[in-house]
This record gives structure tokens, C-alpha cells and sequence, in this order.
């Protein structure tokens, strides 16, 4: 059963009714308010905005994540460019992003305080809700443009299309029940963006995260919903494991994507979730969905290189993960923006990538290396042994600047609360370590924290301020 195209949200939910008529079916759910997918075809938050902004540009910046959800709706089919802002997004860049992409509007939900700086465009708020009248024209093909995440400078513009977006998403099997999904991450970053889409074109219904709330309360929303599809990066996935509320949820299909996911972590989450399905997958802002392994191995086969019919191909050069596929980004937006694919259409992910026996596994970003004395150390070589014990719950490997060597490796690594002797974990982490890794990647310092910081886009946060904890070399 193939999924035709939609011509926009809008007009994709036009189609949920017939569908599924499951009463499960067809909500979008946040924390403090929630919509029918069935009404919001006849619906616009946009008030009577709707008209100045078709056919422009628009910059889409707002705090509640329902709101951008109404928003994006809305907009997609009308507007003839988005470009999302997520939260954690510098307002300092703002004006130099607006200016790239020509934004020629801004739509919000913030007040007149709060907005950011757009050089003085013109603003319209979001409103309530309400019956709005037929669409005058056949909806417009936007472009979607998405912020890379990771840099400390002005983030990369990336342009998408809907058709790009929804590759991956397969529609809801006759007669199978209508998912629940829901995701950590924040739907205007390219991971939340895709489940925000399955939501929507899967048949289900959708419950999303709200900026700045609690692990363990976000768990427990979920499981009054019933959530049956969750989304995570591994990061997200290991502060849920930590949470006292994770026995609220019980999905049936669990999906890690954005970090290495490596076999600690899938074996844990396979002994919590027993009956769950278990699948992490590849995906980019850049790159798009690459593939998704479900086997409960780190890793994936050596035997998806090459051309696959799902239309994606994947080869490995000078270490590095490249991908070519309908689903990849266009373009890079802006007069002097890089090329983002190369003469044969593939993009240069650069994660690196090792082959042994019949399996290829993710050693770390080809930015991210530590340099011990002229030797190569990817810190997510080393965090993978250290999360192998059993008492440790995450770990992170940074470099340490040292007169000698260039840089030192250290870790500094989360324990189970329960945990009465940490001096003597340390000591079965550096021994570990001795075992299984060349003396030049063993870290030469190991503290205990209570808590890793993790980014808005929902991975370690590297390079970040020295935290609070006990040292132990």
C-alpha cells in the first residue's frame, strides 16, 4: 500500500477521517491543550493574518511547542518558505539568519516582550482556533528550512520539501491500530520534525513534549495518554531509564536516532521494555532518514552499503557515513552556503564509520576527535566500554588541553543512585578500559557527577562547564 504525496498538511489532514475512524485516532495532544487532526483542515490560528502572509516567507518562533504545531500546519501550502526556530536558538543570530533566508514575516506566540529581533518585520500573533474559510488556491510547495544543531557560530540553514520530509513515513497498515506517538526531542529540530510528521500522516495521534518539563512528568503524560510509539535520542533514553516514572509508560515500539546507540543501552532497554519493539535509526537534518536497524544490535549490517530499494544508498569513504537519497536535504540556504552534496549527489555525514565482521559501527564525528600526542581518540569509542558496567548510567569523554601531549582523556560518568562505593567502580572502569582500549585512549581521570548536561536537540552536551562532582584518577 504506498502513501501518494501530500500536496501540504493541511490537505493530508483532510484525509485522517477517512483513514481512521478509531476514536483512538487523530489527536494532537499538548501538555495544556489539544486539537482534532479531523478539524484543523477548517481551522487557522492564524486569525485574519492568513491572507498577508501567503505566497511569503515566514519565520516561525515560538515557546509552546503545540503552538508551532498549529503553526506549521497552517503555514505549510501557504506560505512559500518556514524557517524554524528551535528554543535554544541564540536570538543573536536572529537578524543574520532572517536576512539570509528572506523573511519577509514572523509568526509567533510570545509576547510583545518577548519576541526576538527580526529587523523590524513585520509580526503576526497566533490566535485561538477558529473556522476559517475555504483556501482560495491550490496550496503553494514551501520550502522547509531547518538549523543545523552542534556549532557554537551562526547555525547552517537547511532546505527541505515535504515530499523529502515524508520519505521514510510509511503509511498505517489496514486494519492495524492507530499508533500513539510522542518524542523527547522538540519538533522544530529534524528528529522531532519526523515524528511530528508520522503523527500526522500515521493514522494516530500525537502527544508532544512542553519546553522545560520534567522527565519524569513528561512520562507520566505519556502513559495517561497511552503512548505506544516513543522517540529519543540515546541521551533522552538514558535519562528516562534513570527516572523513577518510566514504569508509567509501557510502548510498543521504542526508536533511538541522533547519538550512537550502543549495546549497553539497547540491551537495557530491552530489559525494561520486554515486549517492545526496538529499532534505532540513521538520520541527518542534512542527510534525511538513512535507514533503521532493528536486530538489537550497535551498529548496522555491512550488507546495506550499496544500493537498497528503499531508494537510499549508503557507501563509506575516507571512514565516513555518505548517503545518497530522495529524502536528503536540497540545499544549504544562503548567497555563500556551502555545497551540501557532492558531484554524485551524496552527502558527506562525517560519521565515521569502522567495518569488522560484517558490521559497521559508529566510532564518533570526524569534528569531535581528541588528539593524545599526534594519536586519534573518539570519545564515543571510549564512553561505549564505560557504559558497559553495569552501575554506570551515562558517561562523557572529553579532551583536557595538556603541555605534554596535547590533550588528556577524561570521563565524567553518572552512577546508579543505589551506588554506595564509587571509588571501587572507578577502579573497574579504568581496568575496563586497560582491557579493552590502547593505552592512549584510557582516561587518565575519572570523575562522578550527579547529572550530564544534555543539549535542547537532545545529545550530551560536549565541551561544556566543568560540573559539580568527585574526582578519582
Amino acid at each position: 500500500m504506498s502513501r501518494p504525496e501530500p500536496l501540504s498538511l493541511r490537505t493530508a489532514l483532510a484525509a485522517v477521517p477517512a483513514a481512521s475512524a478509531a476514536p483512538a485516532a487523530g489527536r494532537l495532544l499538548g501538555r495544556d491543550a489539544a486539537a482534532a487532526f479531523a478539524d484543523l483542515p477548517r481551522q487557522s490560528a492564524l486569525g485574519g493574518a492568513r491572507d498577508a502572509l501567503a505566497g511569503r516567507a515566514v519565520l516561525v518562533a515560538t515557546a509552546d511547542p503545540f503552538a508551532a504545531a498549529l503553526a506549521l500546519i497552517d503555514l505549510d501550502g501557504l506560505a512559500r518558505r518556514l524557517l524554524l526556530c528551535p528554543p535554544d536558538l541564540d536570538p543573536a543570530h536572529l537578524p543574520v539568519l532572517a536576512e539570509r533566508a528572506g523573511i519577509e514575516a514572523v509568526v509567533t506566540d510570545l509576547a510583545p516582550s518577548a519576541r526576538p529581533d527580526c529587523g523590524g518585520r513585520p509580526v503576526f500573533p497566533l490566535v485561538p482556533l477558529a473556522e476559517m474559510p475555504a483556501p482560495r488556491a491550490e496550496p503553494l510547495a514551501t520550502e522547509w528550512v531547518l538549523l543545523t544543531s552542534g556549532t557554537t557560530g551562526v547555525p547552517k540553514m537547511v532546505v527541505h520539501d515535504l515530499e523529502g520530509l515524508t520519505g521514510a513515513i510509511r503509511p498505517l497498515p489496514e486494519g492495524g491500530a492507530p499508533p500513539v506517538w510522542s518524542t523527547f526531542y522538540d519538533i522544530r529540530r529534524y528528529g522531532g520534525l519526523q515524528i511530528f510528521l508520522r503523527g500526522i500522516l500515521g493514522g494516530g495521534s500525537l502527544v508532544l513534549s512542553a519546553q522545560d518539563e520534567p522527565v519524569a512528568d513528561f512520562l507520566r503524560r505519556l502513559g495517561r495518554h497511552g503512548v505506544t510509539h516513543l522517540s529519543g535520542t540515546p541521551s533522552h533514553w538514558r535519562r528516562a531509564l534513570m527516572s523513577p516514572a518510566l514504569g508509567a509508560i509501557r510502548p510498543s515500539y521504542l526508536r533511538l536516532s541522533g547519538e550512537i546507540a550502543d549495546q549497553a543501552l539497547l540491551d537495557a532497554l530491552r530489559a525494561a521494555f520486554p515486549e517492545a519493539a526496538i529499532g534505532h535509526a540513521y538520520a541527518s537534518t542534512e542527510a534525511g532518514v538513512g535507514f533503521e536497524v532493528t536486530d538489537g544490535r550497535e551498529g548496522f549490517p555491512e550488507s546495506f552499503l550499496g544500493p537498497r530499494d528503499t531508494g537510499v544508498e549508503l557507501r563509506v569513504a575516507e571512514g565516513a557515513l555518505r548517503i545518497r537519497s530522495g529524502r536528503a536535504a536540497r540545499r544549504y540556504l544562503g548567497e555563500e552556503a556551502p555545497a551540501l552534496m557532492d558531484a554524485e549527489g551524496f552527502v558527506d555525514t562525517g560519521d565515521m564509520v569502522e567495518i569488522r565482521d560484517g558490521r559497521c559501527r559508529f566510532v564518533g564525528r570526524r569534528g569531535g576527535i581528541i588528539n593524545v600526542g599526534g594519536l586519534k581518540v573518539h570519545p564515543e569509542e571510549i564512553e561505549a566500554v564505560i557504559n558497559r558496567h553495569p552501575r554506570v548510567l551515562m558517561a562523557l569523554v572529553e579532551g583536557r588541553r595538556n603541555p605534554i601531549t596535547g590533550a588528556l582523556v577524561t570521563a565524567t560518568v553518572v552512577l546508579d543512585p543505589g551506588e554506595a562505593a564509587p571509588e571501587a567502580v572507578t577502579a573497574e572502569i579504568l581496568a575496563a578500559c586497560r582491557a579493552a582500549l590502547p593505552a592512549h585512549k584510557v582516561p587518565a581521570l575519572v570523575r562522578i557527577a550527579k547529572t550530564l548536561a544534555v543539549t535542547q536537540a537532545g545529545k550530551l552536551a560536549r565541551n561544556a562547564a566543568p560540573r559539580p562532582g568527585i574526582r578519582h584518577a
